[in-house]
């Protein structure tokens, strides 16, 4: 989890590869609608996540039932949000891709090609809420992205 920019892809993607496990990300779980919201620079209403967040509770309800190991990417940047996906703590891991408003800005300044644009960073720092250090795992983002995945796994 963390705003946009933090790296969720990026390192969800190597954490996954590195564990033989399966990717997946909450992006693509937005509806059209949101998506062009986003693009436009429109920041998302709690209403507009609701759909958004029960499919992502749907998706988690069925790995578990798999026992399909997964990392998710996903923003989830209010402890409300996080509840409703906090589905099974004893198989559930949290972790918290943490970054200062500067680096975050400048990363997303070289982004191309995504729905989420610069112009929404300030309305995600806002919203967040950070997770509790003692049920989740913190990492700091100005490492490279294989020293955090290393990292993660230590901490799993």
């Amino acid at each position: 989890m963390g705003v946009s920019g933090t790296g969720k892809t990026t390192i969800g993607q190597k954490l996954a590869n590195v564990l033989g496990w399966q990717f997946v990300d909450a992006d693509s779980f937005h509806s059209t609608s949101n998506v062009e919201k986003m693009s436009q620079g429109i920041p998302l209403s709690d209403g507009d996540r609701q759909p958004w967040l029960e499919a992502l509770q749907k998706a988690i309800d069925q790995w578990l039932q798999q026992n399909q190991n997964t990392v998710l990417a996903c923003s989830a940047l209010k402890a409300a949000y996080r509840q409703l996906l906090w589905r099974d703590p004893e198989r559930i891991r949290l972790v918290y891709l943490k970054g200062d408003f500067e680096l975050i800005a400048q990363r997303l300044t070289r982004r191309e090609n995504h729905f989420m644009t610069k112009a929404l960073l300030q309305s995600q720092f806002d919203s967040l809420q950070e997770p509790n250090r003692e049920e989740s795992i913190w990492v700091e983002v100005l490492q490279p992205p294989d020293a955090i995945v290393q990292e993660v796994i230590k901490h799993l």
